[in-house]
């Protein structure tokens, strides 16, 4: 067969039906341009949008327009999937997974339980060849999350750009080390995240160190803020995506389509987890009936409560809601969400409590889901998250001391 002569034949036949089609009338084309008309006038005066910068600080509102100007620039997401649920579940698809080198480390705990932790750290920073003053991020991944995330990838590569250090702070049993006690985590308790800041810190005492928390790692970086104040050697820290107020986030991924898209599936990892550590979980929790669970609502009734000594499900989501603690942060923080992250409704972000906290700075982009954040047309690399995360860590490193002295 010549498959010359064939598409030379199909070309000359598909152009005789545009000619006397739609097309060739002009009907067709006209609706074409019409509808590309109409929809880049939407986009652009509904979807693409400066994103709203909460603080009432005004000397921290002018650092951040100087040293972080994304913050206060349009953002334009991927024109074919600006809507937050799709943006949420395609970013793990779309966003290219940086190779990165690393080496692992277990740290005891108080309780004899182990922590894992993932080091990153380019040896031949020409920027700061000095190890032991190298700036230092730690990292928190979400709710199932560990270093091998795109997000965190992606951090890393910004991070590791700019010549700093990072490590990335693994939840219990979640990386495949072996659960030493019959404890897990969960959004509330901050003891192993103190002792992994006291750590790091005390292993590099001269490095500034600040953190970057994403969905649930956003949460427990928040309550220990809120908890520690001023008290704590991180001198700043990044806020992406936080669930605010638990029990609005738990109304919204039970609505339906949320729970079909989400919630069932997150649920289902819980329990993966737990069930690789069943042998050790089984001494504190019925897990059989942790295993029937079918929403997030069910496995934290039947499972994290239980674990961590709550009398009610509805006791952890009162204590686990970052909102009531915004007010004690005491150092500077930058929190980005979207307002349609259906894992934290827009009524649920706490913008008036943060006006209270000259600490605090919330961004909020009209669009972008739930660690979406997607833009371009092909978003393969850089988010605007990625973005708003390197911008803010150089400002932190490089400027920090101007923050409050503007």
């Amino acid at each position: 067969m010549d498959w010359q002569v064939l598409t030379k034949e199909l070309s000359l036949y598909l152009e005789s039906q545009v000619r006397v089609g739609l097309f060739g009338s002009g009907v067709g084309l006209s609706m074409v341009l019409g509808f590309g008309v109409a929809y880049a006038w939407y986009y652009l005066s509904s979807i693409a949008k400066k994103p709203q910068l909460v603080t009432s600080n005004d000397r921290f509102s002018r650092f951040l327009e100087e040293y972080c100007p994304v913050v206060t620039e349009t953002y334009y997401p991927t024109i074919w999937c600006w809507e937050g649920r799709v943006q949420t579940l395609l970013r793990p698809f779309i966003t290219s997974r940086p190779q990165v080198q690393y080496r692992n480390e277990l740290i005891k705990t108080a309780d004899g339980g182990q922590i894992s932790l993932d080091w990153f750290d380019n040896n031949d920073s020409l920027y700061y060849p000095d190890v032991s003053t190298r700036p230092t991020v730690l990292l928190l991944p979400g709710l199932t999350g560990t270093s091998k995330e795109s997000y965190i990838l992606h951090m890393i590569h910004q991070s590791e750009t700019l010549g700093y250090r990072c490590v990335v702070f693994n939840n219990r049993g979640i990386s495949g080390e072996d659960l030493l006690t019959p404890r897990t985590y969960c959004a509330s308790n901050t003891e192993d995240l103190e002792t992994v800041v006291h750590y790091v810190h005390n292993l590099h005492p001269l490095a500034p160190l600040m953190a970057a928390g994403v969905s649930m790692g956003g949460m427990l970086l928040l309550n220990y803020l809120g908890k520690t104040g001023r008290d704590t050697p991180l001198m700043a820290a990044a806020i992406f995506s936080a669930g605010w107020n638990v029990f609005e986030s738990i109304a919204s991924l039970e609505r339906p389509l949320n729970w079909l898209l989400f919630n069932y599936y997150l649920t289902t990892c819980l329990q993966s987890s737990v069930s690789r550590h069943r042998q050790m979980l089984e001494k504190s929790c019925d897990i059989d009936l942790v295993m029937k669970a079918r929403s997030i609502r069910e496995f934290d009734k039947q499972f994290t409560s239980v674990m961590f000594g709550y009398r009610t499900v509805d006791d952890y989501y009162e204590d686990a809601s970052p909102c009531h603690r915004l007010k004690s942060v005491g150092v500077p923080v930058l929190c980005l969400n979207s307002v349609d992250d259906v894992f934290s409704p827009a009524h649920a972000i706490p913008v008036e409590t943060a006006k209270q906290n000259e600490n605090v700075a919330l961004v909020l982009t009209s669009c972008g889901g739930h660690i979406g954040f997607l833009e371009g047309i092909w978003p393969r690399k850089c988010t605007y998250m990625d973005r708003v995360f390197k911008q803010f860590v150089q400002a932190v490193f490089e400027h920090g001391n101007k923050i409050f002295s503007m």
